[in-house]
Parts: C-alpha cells; structure tokens; sequence
C-alpha cells in the first residue's frame, strides 16, 4: 500500500510540477498581458471610474437590492467570491511565500495581481453574457458555458469547447472536495486545537483520532450544513455580514503591528523591491535563492490567494442581479485588489516588519515556522491574546472559503448532472467536512492543489480564445457609459435575455 501511495505521489508531483510551474504560470501572466494590453490597460486609465462603481457606490442601495428571483446583489455577489478566495492561503500561504523565495516575492505576487485584475475581469464579463436560468429560475454561468456557447461556437471548435467545458467541472467538482473543504477545514482545526486546546489531554477514537478534533469538526460540519444546504442565497447572506467584518478586523490588527514597527518600514519595502530578482548567497553558508524561486512563489501564492484565472469565483459572480457584463467585471477588478493588494500586503508587512526575516540578506532566521509566524508576528505584539485573534482569523476566512467552494461546486455538478445532482453534492460536502478535522495527510491537499491548477487550463483557453468577445462588450460600455454615446448595449449572448437585459437597464435596473 505505501509503494502505491508513494507512485501517486510521483505521478501527483509531476502532474503539478507541469500544470504550475511549466506551463500554467507563464499562461497565466500571459493572458493577464493580453487582456490588460487588450483592454487598453483598464484597470489604470479607468482606476476612477472601477473605484466609484464598486466600493465607492457600497451604500448605495442598487449595490444591495435584488431586483429579481434567482440572483444575490452586486455586493452579496462579491462578498461570495471574496469568502472562497480570502482564505488561509492570505495569511500562510503570504507568509510561506516570503519565506521560501524572500521578501522579493511579495513583488511578484503585486505583478500577478496586477494583471490578475484584468483576467478576473474577462471572466465576469464572460460568465455574465453566457449566463443562462437553469429549471428552478437561478442564474447560472461560469467557465463551462463559455466554453461552451463561446469557444464551441467558432467554427471547427464545437467539440473542443463542449470537451474542455466538461473537463473544467470535473475539476472544479474534484477541487471543491479538496482545497475548498478538507485542506481549510484541516486548517481551522489545527489552528483552534494549537491556540485553544494545546493544554487539553484528548482522548482518541477510531484508531487514533483526537476527540478533540473530532468535535471540531462535527461542530462545524452542522454550522456549514445549515447554511450550505439553504444554498446561495444563505451563503450569500452570511458572506454580505462576515467577510467586510473579518476583512477590516484583520487589516486593522496589522495596521496597528506595522505602526508597531514603523522604523522598519522603509527597510521592508526596500527589501521587497532589492530582493524582487533572487538573493545571492551570504557569508557563514547560506543558500541564496534565484530569480525562479522568488517568481513562483511570489505569482504562485499569489494566484492561490485571488483565484484570478481559475475560472471559479464566476461562478458566483454569474449569480450577480446586474445587467451590465462590464459593471460585473468591474466587481472582478476589485476583488483582486481588495484580496492581493490590501489583505495579502497587510499580511506581507506583518511578516517582514516583525523581526524573524533578515531584511539585510533576505533570508529567513534560522528556527522559524512559515505556518505559524503570522501567529508570532501577532503574539509578540498582542501576547497571548494575539495568537488567539489569528486562530479565529483563519477560522473565519477559511471556513468562508468553504461556503463559497460549496457554491462553485454545486454550479460544476449542476452544469454536468442538472439541478437535482446538487442536492447530492452539497450532503456529501458538508460530511467531508469532518474528514478534513480528522485526516492528517498531506497528500490529499498536494492532489487537490492539481485539479486546481488543472481546472485553470481550459479556462485560460476559453478567455484567451474570447478576448474578442471580451474587447468589443468592453468599448461598447466605454462607449455608452463613459463618453455618452448612443449605441445599442451588449448585455448577452441570448436573444431573449438581451431584451429583458435591455429593458431593465432602460428601467435603471442596471
């Protein structure tokens, strides 16, 4: 058995190498490049009007209303997608990333995110216009129907497009059991276990399994099947109330550790920008770490944190009550920002201004855990206390994360079995829950970080290959909606659904 485990590992490790490393990194910048480039650098000549359009109109009440049956507002869209793509990844995985490629990772993980910014908004844009009702009256939209409707829709390609669209849901699907539940779960469980439980000696059952663990996971198996299983419009309201909340809670407490630190703030970020192009070796044998390293990780962590390119957070935002594609890609532009830019630089400035990386060399201090330096950084600020407030951090962003997985897949299993294989699904999500309290493997998160890379693929192929799509709906709104010109809007790939679309916007229901 352990000479069959140790082949999938091999096979699992190679597939990942290929997927991440050869191929699905270049591919990602690359279509961020394109589309950036595409749309005329967007998300720079048009940062004034993304800005006034997504948080600046949060209070305004047409970001909050539902004008329909089958939709969440703008806002509840968002605070879904940011749930699935604020998790551990924004606070270990930053701190992992600094660790192993430096302080110069951070640098790259800013240049993915930038770019990201421009592929997220393509896919929004995408998933709105081929977005569709499925049979109880609920949008549904995403890669597969763009791949589908979109890239089967060239000639020569209707089988590709159908192929590749059935590919990403079951990769998708696989993902969602994995990374999207019993990798965050495991995460929660461990964190509340360490900052809560460390002293409690727990029984074991079932051939070694912590008691202690074992009711952390049911407890949050029955919380996450109560909202799960009352579907998007649950997750959606929990997500509206707690993701702003954990959000403004966590970047504050970093705020207060880097005025903490202010005379280091200068050194840090000239160590981000020094180090952006690989640490040499330093005197007493220290291994320096090249350019390679420090750009993997840096995009690498970044990619997992913001999701932009996986094709996943549409899904949610597919669900979105708007009319406008563009005015949902405009939500996409911001969801990179406030995920990348706010929360993993919040988590970066804590990192590097706490003491345990060198900022002189670059190098991490020997004896330092990436898992828990987060949790350091906060201790040695807040005590005890800090520490705690870290472990209820990555139990709300993590366990987020698991509301909005369960959502994107259900739309995956939808998309391949109909409606009534979601049921099905979401029972069986919510009772893995408990399996990632209990497993202690790490091959399961390895394999689930696979299908996550590998659901990317056919989505870049499906943006790339509609960048055209994307382009022309984009000056249409520029157009209309910037420089005031008459043209007719392009709201969707359906005839029918254009001319409700249209009629709305006419009503101001935009």
């Amino acid at each position: 058995m352990s000479d069959f485990m140790t082949t999938v590992a091999a096979v699992n490790d190679s597939i990942n190498s290929f997927v991440w490393v050869r191929i699905g990194l270049v591919l990602l910048i690359g279509t961020g490049i394109l589309t950036t480039i595409l749309t005329g650098w967007f998300q720079i000549t048009h940062i004034g009007h993304w800005f006034r359009k997504t948080i600046g109109g949060v209070f305004k009440p047409d970001a909050h209303v539902k004008h329909e049956k089958g939709s969440v507002s703008q806002f509840q869209a968002l605070c879904t997608a940011l749930a699935a793509t604020i998790g551990t990844g924004n606070i270990a995985g930053v701190s992992a990333a600094i660790c192993v490629g430096g302080p110069g990772a951070v640098f790259w993980m800013w240049v993915a995110a930038f770019f990201g910014m421009m592929t997220n908004y393509s896919e929004n844009v995408l998933g709105i216009y081929y977005r569709r009702r499925n049979k109880e009256g609920e949008w549904s939209g995403g890669a597969m129907y763009y791949l589908q409707d979109g890239l089967g829709n060239i000639v020569g390609y209707e089988k590709v497009g159908k192929f590749l669209a059935v590919l990403f849901a079951c990769f998708a699907t696989l993902a969602s059991f994995g990374i999207g539940n019993m990798g965050q779960i495991n995460k929660i469980t461990l964190n509340l276990e360490s900052a809560f439980f460390s002293n409690v000696n727990s029984a074991t059952v079932l051939g070694g399994t912590s008691v202690v663990n074992l009711m952390i996971g049911i407890v949050l198996m029955i919380i996450g099947g109560f909202i799960i299983i009352g579907g998007l419009k649950r997750i959606a309201a929990v997500a509206e109330r707690v993701v702003p909340f954990m959000a403004l809670i966590y970047v504050l407490g970093a705020l207060i550790i880097m005025c903490v630190h202010i005379t280091q703030v200068p050194a840090m970020f000239a160590a981000i920008f020094k180090y952006a192009f690989g640490i040499r070796a330093v005197a007493g044998g220290a291994v320096g770490v090249t350019i390679m390293t420090v750009f993997q990780q840096g995009c690498k962590r970044g990619v997992f944190s913001n999701e932009a390119g996986l094709g996943s957070s549409v899904m949610v935002h597919s669900n979105s009550n708007v009319k406008e594609p563009v005015k949902q890609g405009l939500w996409g532009i911001f969801e990179v920002f406030a995920d990348t830019f706010i929360v993993c630089t919040m988590t970066a400035i804590v990192v590097l201004s706490s003491g345990y990386i060198d900022l002189s060399t670059g190098l991490v201090n020997e004896g330092v855990d990436d898992a828990t330096l987060v949790a350091q950084a906060f201790g040695d600020i807040f005590g005890r206390p800090g520490q705690w407030f870290v472990a209820i951090a990555i139990l709300l962003f993590a366990f987020t994360t698991v509301l909005g997985w369960s959502h994107y897949g259900s739309k995956s299993v939808e998309y391949l079995f109909g409606t009534k294989g979601v049921k099905v699904y979401r029972v069986i999500f919510v009772l893995m829950m408990i399996s990632g309290a209990v497993m202690t493997s790490s091959l399961a998160w390895d394999i689930s970080d696979t299908f996550n890379g590998l659901m990317m693929l056919p989505n870049l192929i499906g943006v790339i290959a509609l960048s055209p799509v994307v382009v022309r709906i984009t000056r249409n709104y520029i157009a209309r909606r910037i420089d005031g010109k008459d043209e007719e809007p392009i709201l969707s790939y359906f005839p029918d659904i254009q001319a409700e679309a249209d009629e709305a916007v006419k009503r101001g229901e935009e």
